[in-house]
């Protein structure tokens, strides 16, 4: 018979029925991202710190942090949002004492994907990652002995059934895997009722609990970065990849703004195209796939990225594959996101289908009936860097330093070239600023790649398209070229030249020599100015006041120390505009030196 889990109201109470049951040494496995329960986890992370002889592995991915301003000008403008949207999440304890220094030793994190850049600094995170794809993992934490799992979970009324609602990615294997005696742990939950409930296959019994948090006291809002803002850059990446996508095809879209700037461009396709027409020629776009969408599209993503619901309700996604809409691992979003997951009827959200993540990100498994379905994949990821010979850099710097991991994205690429008709897209900006200094993101090579070379397909800049797939090496160093900003590609071209890889008397034809951010912008002025490519294609969490400074503190962000002085030493006029701005950084009425100089520096930034 089915047995009931038993339920607590406390989590250290929970803690100590966990250490009853599996003992002193405990091997425990947590969702990617959005699903850990967070006050089991830090109720046990405290037993262990005051015990030593408790032995606690965690295993994970994207350990969710508050961000944390960098410079006081940031931390003006960002903590009152941070406080506006974080306010009563519970910080994940091993989290915060990794980063004081202070986590013991018999508490060790293993991460397989890590916060993008929030563990550079630490040797220890550093040490302990676990490098894999994420359909790798399951058969890791196997490995591991996991002898517990825990999730957070949505409870329906009755609390007979639970959602994974989020992640349901790794979790119901792991579960097929015990009822299999492949694996033997307890499965522990904490409710929260803020979980939008995903029916369907993301939904498991009561009798699949041993152990269950539950307590209204206990509920906390669920972790929500806001969306970020679109640059133009991203938003004339999203739409060169918009024209890559053929109607009636399937689509996947990786986390992130060039994400954002993809699903506006398919709804900006789909529903004014005369004005997708118009960008096309203005960008000299090579993509033919430039017509409304009649059929639509089909998701299969790995992450079900928050534009996805736009690009359903734009008519975009509209191609059903046995009554579903778009197949998805796991999820995280804003506060809109789950909102909207929350209020759609039953019948909607069944349309929205949360899956293992080995269904999504491979063919193994029925893999006739997602061939059929997966007809005419494009498959767009996001890296940092790109070589000329085609290799991408996506999680990792060449000393070795794990930036975030590789999560699904070498799944995705190689199962482009396993479906017939799909292609993985790779979007890169073509430049990036560090420490006020432009560097091109096309570079000739690099001690670390997350895609090699032979698995090279298409990569998008905002200056165009490179198509890669099959061509010989030299004609992919001049597809690079043609793609990189202009103010380092005759560097890039000498290296070529001097290693041989490209014809001596090679030279870069006259049309792709103006890659610019100025000649982008005069390309798309008139789209900017009818509101085609704004900030926050979908919506923000910020107020209009914020928004409005954004653009002004972006330019500090990059400024150079020369920059800034000669902002200090210029000033700007007091608008009506930029008094708001100053109100809102409480920068309105300065005392002392270095806010009067802050004030300076951003009536400047606002008026550039």
């Amino acid at each position: 018979m089915p047995s009931s889990p038993q339920i607590f109201d406390s989590a250290a109470t929970i803690a100590d029925a966990i250490i009853s049951r599996v003992g002193r040494k405990i091997v425990m496995a947590l969702p990617l991202g959005l699903g850990k329960p967070n006050h089991i986890v830090n109720a046990l992370v405290h037993r262990a710190m005051d015990d030593p002889s408790i032995s606690l592995q965690i295993f994970t991915a994207l350990t969710l942090e508050v961000p944390r301003p960098s410079s006081d000008i940031e931390k003006r403008f960002m903590g009152p949002v941070l406080d506006r949207l974080f306010e009563g999440y519970p910080a994940l304890t091993y989290a915060t004492e990794l980063h004081k220094g202070t986590l013991p030793p018999n508490i060790q994190v293993n991460e397989f994907f890590m916060q993008a850049g929030r563990w550079l600094g630490s040797p220890r995170q550093q040490q302990n990652y676990i490098s894999a794809n994420y359909t790798h993992a399951l058969r890791y934490v196997l490995e591991t002995k996991v002898n517990v799992v825990g999730q957070l979970v949505a409870p329906s009324p009755s609390r007979q059934q639970f959602s994974l609602s989020c992640n349901p990615d790794i979790t119901l294997d792991l579960l097929d895997a015990r009822r299999a005696g492949k694996a033997d742990f307890i499965f522990v939950g904490e409710t929260n009722e803020e979980l939008p409930y995903m029916a369907g296959g993301a939904e498991v019994g009561a009798d699949e609990f041993q152990l269950l948090l539950d307590n209204k006291e206990l509920q906390f809002p669920l972790f929500a970065p806001p969306r970020e803002p679109v640059s133009l850059a991203d938003h004339a990446i999203g739409l060169h990849v918009a024209s890559l996508i053929p109607d009636g095809g399937t689509l996947q879209i990786g986390i992130g703004s060039i994400g954002d700037a993809v699903g506006q461009a398919l709804v900006l396709r789909h529903k004014e195209n005369d004005a997708f027409q118009k960008l096309m020629a203005a960008l000299d776009a090579r993509g033919n796939d430039r017509r409304p969408f009649r059929e639509g599209l089909y998701g299969a993503s790995e992450m079900l990225v928050e534009c996805f619901i736009d690009i359903i309700e734009a008519g975009v996604l509209k191609r059903e594959v046995e009554g579903v809409l778009v197949h998805g691992g796991f999820f995280l979003g804003s506060r809109t996101l789950y909102s909207r997951l929350r209020n759609m009827t039953p019948e909607e959200r069944a349309r929205i289908s949360m899956v293992p993540v080995a269904f999504v990100n491979d063919l193994h498994g029925e893999e006739e009936k997602k061939r059929a379905a997966r007809k005419d994949a494009r498959f767009v990821n996001t890296a940092m860097m790109a070589t000329l010979l085609g290799a991408v850099v996506s999680d990792g710097l060449e000393d070795g330093r794990v930036v975030s991991g590789v999560g699904g994205q070498y799944n995705f690429v190689a199962q482009a070239f396993a479906l017939e008709d799909a292609r993985s897209i790779i979007t890169v900006r073509a430049t990036r600023n560090k420490d006020g200094k432009t560097m091109s993101n096309i570079v000739f090579s690099y001690g670390h790649t997350t895609i090699p070379r032979h698995l090279r397909d298409i990569v998008v800049t905002e200056y165009g398209v490179a198509d890669l797939r099959g061509k010989t090496d030299g004609e992919v160093i001049a597809e690079m070229l043609s793609i990189a900003d202009s103010r380092f590609q005759d560097e890039l071209l000498e290296q070529a030249k001097k290693t041989g890889k490209i014809a001596s008397n090679y030279e870069i034809p006259e049309k792709r020599r103006h890659n610019t951010p100025e000649r982008l912008l005069g390309a798309v002025a008139d789209a900017r100015e009818a509101g085609h490519l704004p900030l926050f294609p979908f919506g923000s969490d910020f107020t209009e006041v914020e928004v409005s400074l954004m653009p002004a503190l972006s330019r500090l962000r990059h400024a150079t120390r020369s920059d800034l002085a000669k902002m200090l030493l210029r000033g700007g006029p007091e608008t009506d505009e930029a008094r708001r701005g100053l109100e809102r950084m409480a920068l309105a009425k300065p005392e002392g030196l270095k806010e009067r100089a802050y004030r300076r520096i951003i009536l400047a930034a606002l008026s550039s």
